[in-house]
């Protein structure tokens, strides 16, 4: 029996579903789509980035974090896989109010600007080169 993998758009859905989502619900939710990702087909894989999940930023309270993070992630994972970036991923509404690193520390900082993929940091979203990794 196949599972049902969580596509980007539900991802967001169900983030909206919720009356009180934050940025643990996001991370897992996150996650969550990523692990059935990496498990797909390669035709799948583009119709779990392909349709446009809506607005989540307004919901989270995060300044357009979430909705520019969903972004660099279609555009990461595209390039990755070398399937076609989907439209929705590079609309300029898809950026945060101002840059935003996954870590604090003035030593962090430096580190994620040059560790962070390409996506991420024209987005001025600054993470970790392994942050999409999943065991």
């Amino acid at each position: 029996m196949k599972s049902q993998r969580t596509s980007i758009q539900t991802l967001a859905t169900n983030i909206l579903s919720k009356k009180k989502s934050n940025e643990e619900d996001f991370g897992f939710a996150l996650r969550n789509f990523l692990d059935g990702y990496y498990s797909a087909s390669t035709q799948e894989k583009q119709r779990l980035l392909r349709k446009e999940p809506q607005r989540i930023s307004n919901v989270l309270k995060d300044q357009g974090v979430a909705d520019a993070y969903l972004a660099a992630l279609a555009v990461q994972l595209s390039r990755q896989d070398r399937i076609p970036t989907p439209s929705w991923a590079l609309k300029k509404w898809r950026m945060p109010e101002k840059p935003w690193f996954a870590l604090s520390s003035p030593e962090a900082r430096m580190w994620l600007i040059t560790e962070s993929p390409a996506p991420f940091r024209e987005r001025h979203l600054f993470i970790s080169a392994d942050a999409l990794s999943r065991a």
